[in-house]
């Protein structure tokens, strides 16, 4: 059973930055696609970030050049690393992983998710 568990969030103040994990277990396959998705009160799932089996990633444009998408070597945790934090920014920030998709779009229906972690930035 494929298990995600967000950790990182907080709350911070625009221009500050936080670094959000996401430690999976239960994967058996060795090919994925690891992605960061997150939801703002009132507004629809947004793609965040994603990183594919072979490295390569890919951002929305709002985050583009403020957040980076990585994971460990074993491939066993996802991270976000969000700098120039702005109250835009404010949502819960799921972590998403499938075998065979790896797409940005919201209606993207990745296999697992986690529970979620909070952030919250004020201005």
């Amino acid at each position: 059973q494929v298990q995600l568990e967000e950790s990182g969030g907080g709350s911070v103040q625009a221009g500050g930055s936080l670094r959000l994990s996401c430690a999976a277990s239960g994967l058996y396959y060795s090919a994925f696609c690891m992605a960061w998705f997150r939801r703002a009160p009132g507004k629809e799932r947004e793609g965040v970030a994603a990183i594919d089996s072979d490295g390569s990633t890919r951002y929305a444009d709002s985050v583009k050049g403020r957040f980076t998408i990585s994971q460990d070597n074993a491939k066993n945790t996802l991270y976000l690393q969000m700098n120039s934090l702005k109250p835009e920014d404010t949502a819960m920030y799921y972590c998403a992983v499938d075998r065979w998709v790896c797409s940005l779009d919201p209606e993207t229906d990745f296999r697992h998710w986690g529970q979620g972690t909070q952030v919250t930035v004020s201005s």
